[in-house]
């Protein structure tokens, strides 16, 4: 017994050996038998009963059997796939050999023992039905991936959407500030902003888990949430990122995610950043090439994990001299892997930008994103690459 039906279609012209191949398959329950007596009928009777094996007898008066597998076995017919077991009254292996090339599965003597055919027949009929399946999961993959793909287009867009422009940083006063991303081939869920309100500078970077559409809403919930606390004149940074986190929180459970961001924010006035916040380590190249780094691991909680992370917040003062750079990441440049699976590190990081403090934020940002590509080579990008170069007018 199967789970699959098994449909066997029979094309003879001679009703003898029908019936008589019809009560070698009454005993079996699972077998569904169809009989065609005229084989210019076969496709029309195929497409109504919908066979999972064709038994097909190799002479009739009205169409010769070696003609008929060569219609059944047409690119377009319905028949293409379904297994095709040829009838003979004898051995002959010339025709035997021709009917394979011309596309059957099967040779059969008749009247062949009755075991012999059923083994047969569920044989072929379970490879058929397998090849079905195999079929549909492949089209329903297709379809996901079509819908994949569509989502990911869509997550693209958003990000590309919510970034500052060219003049907004420009409007920035005493800083320089360049910044890249690019998604990567599945999108994740990268993050920065540079906003300016009355005055009042504030500069985010996150990075929200896992990938697709649903990583690119929260990352767009973040940002709607920074820039209305920023119009509400909210100027504590360890209230705004606990407001923040709670709006996160709530509407993270209530879309029935379990997406949570590390971010990280810098607020700006009078050659000082404050910063805030759980992210990667920023990095601060002085005048002359001298790096600090500083960890965030303690300044934060990861947001939309927790209703309040208030007790986890700290902040930290960076005092900036004219010609200081300060770069913020995301773990896309850090853990870019190249072919050979090496990782690209903060170490090289911090080397470029060392080594080219001299220049400005925005040829600092393409040393870097240069660096990175070479390192990459050929390798699939599996995350999002962001970047911030600020530098002190």
């Amino acid at each position: 017994m199967t789970d699959s039906p098994i449909v066997v279609l029979l094309i003879d012209d001679q009703p003898t050996i029908g019936e008589a191949i019809r009560r070698m398959l009454a005993t079996e329950t699972d077998i569904i038998f169809h009989y065609c007596r005229d084989p210019t009928q076969t496709l029309q009777r195929a497409k109504e009963v919908n066979p999972t094996v064709i038994l097909q007898d190799l002479l009739m008066p009205d169409m010769e059997g070696l003609m008929l597998v060569k219609f059944l076995r047409a690119k377009d017919a319905p028949t293409h796939d379904v297994p095709l077991i040829v009838l003979s009254s004898k051995e002959e292996p010339l025709v035997k050999a021709e009917a394979f090339q011309l596309g059957a599965n099967d040779y059969l003597v008749k009247l062949p023992a009755q075991v012999e055919l059923i083994a047969r027949i569920r044989y072929h009929s379970m490879a058929y039905n397998n090849l079905l399946k195999r079929k549909e999961a492949e089209e329903k993959l297709k379809e996901e991936n079509l819908r994949l793909s569509a989502e990911i287009d869509i997550t693209r867009r958003l990000q590309q959407m919510i970034l500052p422009k060219t003049e907004e940083l420009q409007e920035i006063e005493g800083l320089e500030i360049a910044g890249f991303m690019e998604p990567a081939t599945d999108v994740g869920g990268d993050y920065y902003d540079v906003l300016n309100h009355n005055g009042r500078v504030k500069i985010g970077i996150g990075d929200v888990t896992g990938h697709g559409l649903e990583s690119g809403v929260v990352m767009i919930m973040v940002q709607t949430a920074i820039r209305t606390l920023m119009t509400q004149n909210e100027t504590d940074p360890l209230k705004f990122m606990a407001v923040i986190n709670r709006t996160i929180f709530d509407n993270v459970e209530r879309i029935n995610s379990d997406k949570n961001l590390t971010l990280s924010l810098l607020d700006y006035e009078n050659n000082c950043l404050r910063l805030s916040g759980q992210h990667e380590s920023l990095i601060i190249v002085r005048k002359g090439g001298a790096v600090e780094i500083v960890d965030t691991i303690d300044l934060g909680f990861p947001v939309g994990l927790e209703e309040d992370i208030s007790d986890f917040l700290g902040e930290t003062e960076i005092l900036l001299n004219p010609g200081d750079v300060v770069v913020l990441y995301t773990d896309g440049i850090t853990e870019a892997e190249n072919p050979a699976g090496e990782l690209y590190g903060l170490e090289r990081l911090c080397e470029v930008v060392s080594q080219n403090w001299e220049q400005s934020a925005q040829e600092i940002k393409a040393m870097v994103i240069n660096d990175v590509r070479q390192h990459i080579d050929t390798q699939t990008v599996y995350d999002d690459i962001t970047l911030l170069v600020i530098k002190q007018k």
